[in-house]
């Protein structure tokens, strides 16, 4: 009886897909507009001698930095396919420094503009990268 109601349950059609949902839903800006929120962060907490408002500038820079490394890790992990790495071999490369520079060891640790600049130059060329395979695609 149990086992009738499994099958009955059961789907009887596979779906395949190549991504979590519907191309389109991947955007590197996503990332880039968390990391210039990291530096006007920045910019921000040295143009103000207000502690409490520097103290709510670290937070929302170290939130923001967490929340691009977020972003370029699902790029990384999801969009990005075997042959985009093959034709573009300084890919993981590429993200290993963009998501080094959005964490402790970059922006998230740190309250230098020019760190963000570096990332957001990071983020740029795996922009870059991620156009010219929609373009492809």
């Amino acid at each position: 009886m149990l086992n009738s109601i499994f099958r009955a349950l059961q789907p009887r059609t596979t779906a395949y897909a190549h991504c979590d949902l519907p191309c389109g839903v991947y955007d590197p800006s996503q990332a880039r507009l968390e990391a210039e929120s990291v530096k006007a962060c920045m910019e921000k907490y040295h143009a103000s001698d207000d502690a409490e408002f520097r103290a709510r500038a670290v937070s929302i820079k170290e939130e923001r930095s967490h929340m691009v490394k977020e972003h370029l890790w699902v790029l990384w992990t999801d969009y990005f396919k075997p042959p985009h790495f093959e034709k573009y071999p300084q890919l993981n490369e590429l993200f290993n420094q963009a998501t080094k520079l959005a964490g402790a060891g970059g922006t998230k640790g740190s309250l230098d503009p020019a760190v963000a600049d570096d990332l957001l130059g990071k983020i740029d060329e795996i922009a870059g990268i991620y156009w010219e395979t929609k373009k492809a695609a």
